[in-house]
């Protein structure tokens, strides 16, 4: 990994002449080209079903296209458009990732502090800190698997007997690394940071209150609605629901270091946390920041990835954006990134 000491983070500014997209999105000028490589997101076999795909450079919606429809397990859903939310999958973890640095920000918690769960306060899980948690370092014992035919904790905690009170079913796995150490993909560490969260800003309403007047709201991402479990804690492995649109808004935020309009949401420190690669996963070879993918290219491109191919690229050397959302089956998950390449290739020949 990189040196944290000499890391350089990368963000952009609003281009003057552009609106902010608070309410409507500004577009840009379209391209052949880039329009080829958006309709092949429709219709790659290896991409299964794509709902929607969005691209934003400099600011301006400059590509966007909808397919297929809503999820349904009786038929047909809906048709899917613009104005369609859809799910986040894992992509929620990079939208906790904000909402811990509004806390941090104020000083309401501390990466570098042991995180406060009360059931590891007298054993070795103590030395367990934040940034531990943010960083996928924790060292818990915890199986990140959705083949049915294998033990796996996350499918027990999502829908099996740990969905009550998900961040407490996964803080009780035991040590299986010294904190710290090892790298571990886990949706229930992000769950513990969520249900941390919750501790501070409140449960159910409280949470849904923060989330919408700190974050979603003042960028125009109205269409966001959070999945609480039944302890009230924002299920922040798995399950937001918005617009491709509102993904984008977000996306953006961190484009632009934390700023939107006269605002600054994030500080830029914090925002720096989500390019720093802190590991590297050896199944896909992407490096992890903090609740963040980091491509890896010359782009300087990282990412919020979901389950089924869900996707947010942030690309500061681009000063660009890419949403994808839709249905590809996780043993093709890497015909996703070959096609987000291609794409950033048209960007950049623009």
């Amino acid at each position: 990994m990189a040196d944290l000491a000499s890391f350089t983070p990368r963000w952009c500014d609003q281009p003057t002449d552009t609106p902010w997209p608070t309410s409507d999105w500004p577009e840009g000028p379209q391209r052949a080209a880039l329009d080829a490589v958006v309709n092949e997101g429709f219709t790659d076999a290896d991409l299964a079903e794509t709902n929607a795909v969005l691209v934003v450079a400099q600011g301006r919606i400059v590509a966007e296209r909808y397919g297929g429809t809503t999820p349904s397990f009786t038929g047909d859903g809906e048709p899917v458009g613009p104005s369609t939310p859809l799910i986040s999958w894992s992509m929620a973890k990079s939208v906790l990732h904000a909402v811990v640095g509004l806390l941090v920000d104020e000083g309401r918690l501390d990466p570098a502090a042991p995180a406060p769960v009360a059931p590891w306060r007298d054993d070795a899980r103590a030395a367990i800190t934040l940034a531990d948690l943010l960083a996928m370092r924790d060292g818990l014992d915890f199986v990140e698997s959705y083949d049915v035919d294998q033990p796996s904790h996350v499918i027990e905690m999502l829908f099996g007997p740990g969905q009550g009170d998900m961040g407490a079913y996964a803080a009780a796995r035991p040590l299986a690394h010294e904190p710290g150490t090892t790298f571990n993909y886990s949706s229930g560490t992000t769950n513990i940071i969520s249900r941390l969260v919750a501790d501070v800003v409140g449960r159910g309403e409280a949470y849904h209150r923060f989330l919408a007047e700190r974050l979603f709201d003042p960028i125009g991402a109205t269409s966001a609605r959070a999945t609480l479990d039944e302890s009230g804690v924002f299920v922040a492995s798995s399950f937001l629901h918005a617009t491709a649109r509102d993904y984008a808004r977000f996306a953006l935020l961190y484009l632009r270091g934390g700023r939107w309009g006269e605002r600054q949401v994030l500080s830029p420190e914090w925002v720096a946390t989500a390019q720093a690669p802190r590991s590297r996963d050896p199944e896909s070879g992407f490096a992890y920041a903090w609740q963040w993918w980091v491509a890896g290219d010359e782009y300087g491109t990282y990412e919020a990835h979901g389950y089924e191919g869900q996707l947010i690229s942030v690309v500061p050397a681009l000063d660009a954006v890419v949403v994808r959302l839709g249905r590809t089956p996780e043993d093709r998950a890497n015909a996703v990134h070959a096609w987000r390449t291609r794409l950033l290739a048209v960007l950049a020949a623009r």
